[in-house]
């Protein structure tokens, strides 16, 4: 079995000759990407070593020192009065699809190829707007939200189909919905603003052939139902104690497919080396007893979060080897 074969076995609940798996070297993955990259005729207006302009015109900054991904310091959209002549990116530009051409032609392992779309909506939407107007716009600006939010749809579904056409195999988007221990805006405003966006741009990846993925941490607990009802595919999350792994195995297991590594707030600090382990090998057989339903994935950023090498072996090292045998073993 091919890795791209045992993703989509795994995903699709149709019984991987093992759990497909995304972990650093040595170990290996079954997973490749194939992402979109910029435009290399936009120019900007700022950009200096601290400060530049994205493709959508947002402004941000990053002060010497600073290890973080900068913030927005300019929102181009404060005023919607602005909406129907601003100038969006084009995501038909063939140059964006060099890297992903590349990684498509080129995969004589057969791996799975996973290509990032620009599909952050509420991320995109407070750089846009401003942070206090993304929380506060599905009050006081409605219909213009709608507009606003229907727009990224359509720019996501330009790079899904070029994607397609270039023999990618899934979509993989981040949007960050949760706090510790609530999602960051209520189920009835997700449903009502932002699902329609995700289930209509879902819906075209799997019309193309593809599978959605989707990176969201906190507590996104009552949301996953409507990402279920949108054609979410998988589920990538970093942090599950703060749902419970029995919660989401419980409610949402077989329906979802879960991309996780042992939970990197508790688990992979606090936890003994030996925690760590029944922890992957707990992962699997609750999330992952579905014939198929779990990835097993690492934390690409260890020394931020105070991972050891030590765990993070053992926790390849349990993924890997435990499981290679449960489905030989008979996990239903």
């Amino acid at each position: 079995m091919t890795s791209h074969e045992r993703v989509v076995r795994a995903v699709t609940f149709q019984g991987p000759d093992r759990v497909p798996f995304n972990l650093p070297a040595p170990w290996g993955t079954d997973i490749a990407g194939c992402g979109v990259g910029g435009d290399p005729s936009f120019q900007p207006s700022v950009k200096t070593d601290t400060e530049w302009e994205d493709e959508f015109h947002s402004i941000w900054r990053k002060l010497p020192g600073d290890k973080t991904m900068g913030q927005v310091v300019g929102h181009p959209l404060k005023d919607y009065a602005m909406l129907d002549d601003f100038a969006w990116p084009d995501y038909t530009v063939e140059a964006r699809y060099e890297g992903a051409r590349k990684a498509c032609a080129d995969n004589p392992e057969d791996k799975f190829l996973l290509g990032n779309i620009p599909m952050s909506l509420i991320h995109r939407l407070e750089y846009l707007r401003g942070h206090i107007e993304a929380w506060t716009d599905p009050y006081e600006y409605p219909e213009q939200l709608h507009a606003l939010l229907n727009k990224l749809g359509d720019i996501a579904i330009q790079a899904v189909d070029r994607l397609a056409d270039l023999g990618a195999h899934g979509i993989m988007s981040c949007d960050d919905w949760g706090l510790q221990d609530r999602p960051m805006l209520s189920p009835a405003t997700f449903a009502e603003f932002f699902k329609p966006v995700y289930q209509r741009v879902y819906h075209h990846a799997h019309e193309r052939g593809m599978l959605t993925f989707l990176h969201s941490c906190g507590h996104i607990t009552d949301l996953l139902e409507h990402f279920i009802e949108a054609e979410l595919d998988v589920i990538q999350q970093d942090q599950q104690e703060n749902m419970g792994v029995d919660t989401l195995a419980e409610r949402f297991g077989g329906r979802l497919c879960f991309w996780c590594p042992v939970d990197i707030q508790q688990t992979m600090v606090h936890g003994t080396v030996e925690e760590v382990r029944a922890y992957a090998r707990m992962l699997i057989d609750k999330l992952g007893c579905y014939n198929g339903g779990f990835i097993a994935q690492w934390y690409a950023s260890p020394q931020a979060v105070q991972h050891s090498q030590e765990k993070i072996d053992a926790m390849a090292e349990e993924f890997v080897n435990y499981g290679a045998t449960v489905y030989a073993g008979g996990v239903s």
